[in-house]
């Protein structure tokens, strides 16, 4: 997770485009997904990856903490989630019933995220693609509640991969807000049918 964070800010933090006249010594390093700093820890994160070593969670709160100081703070930690992702074998997985394949990304989602947090973060509850879960890391990292939008985008990627494109994840509970919990819904689109 560690280092979805760091490649994301990088990513997020290169230009467009660079003007002519610009002086990119001067105006990229005030990026701080482009320092030396960043690179230097993402090499660092790359080889614990290769050595499965674990990450403390005192070093990815302080991550979250410092991507929440970024005005576009939800929209990195939403392509951080995507990031985690790692899809597997697509197979005939699209063909199976919606229903079917909701189950299928529910149940996906809950080992993937217990995977990534190691601990078990998510229960599923009520009918259709609904995740709970009352676990604190992210709201230690960020208070305000942006960091949830991790697990949005993760949860979008997995829908994506199981059962295509037609809907959106919402976040209708957040303990960010003073919910008990923060609580991620599945809701379909919305299909409108012309009247005869």
């Amino acid at each position: 997770m560690a280092l979805a964070i760091l490649e994301t800010l990088r990513t997020q933090d290169l230009p467009e485009e660079i003007l002519d006249d610009e002086n990119v010594t001067l105006t990229l390093p005030r990026r701080l997904g482009l320092s030396d700093v960043i690179e230097a820890q993402i090499r660092r994160y790359r080889a614990d990856a290769r050595l499965r070593r674990r990450i403390p969670e005192r070093e990815v709160v302080d991550l979250f903490r410092l991507v929440v100081r970024r005005p576009d703070s939800e929209d990195v930690f939403l392509e951080v989630g995507r990031a985690l992702y790692s899809p597997a074998s697509a197979g005939l997985r699209r063909l199976l019933p919606r229903k079917v394949a909701l189950s299928l990304a529910r149940a996906r989602s809950q080992r993937e995220l217990r995977r990534l947090f190691g601990r078990r973060l998510v229960r599923s509850g009520g009918k259709g693609f609904i995740l709970d879960h009352a676990h604190d890391l992210l709201i230690r990292g960020d208070p305000g509640g942006d960091a949830c939008a991790l697990v949005t985008g993760f949860l979008e990627r997995v829908i994506e991969e199981y059962a295509g494109a037609g809907g959106a994840v919402l976040h209708p509970r957040c303990l960010a807000r003073g919910d008990e919990g923060c609580r991620w819904e599945f809701q379909e689109a919305v299909v409108k049918t012309a009247s005869a």
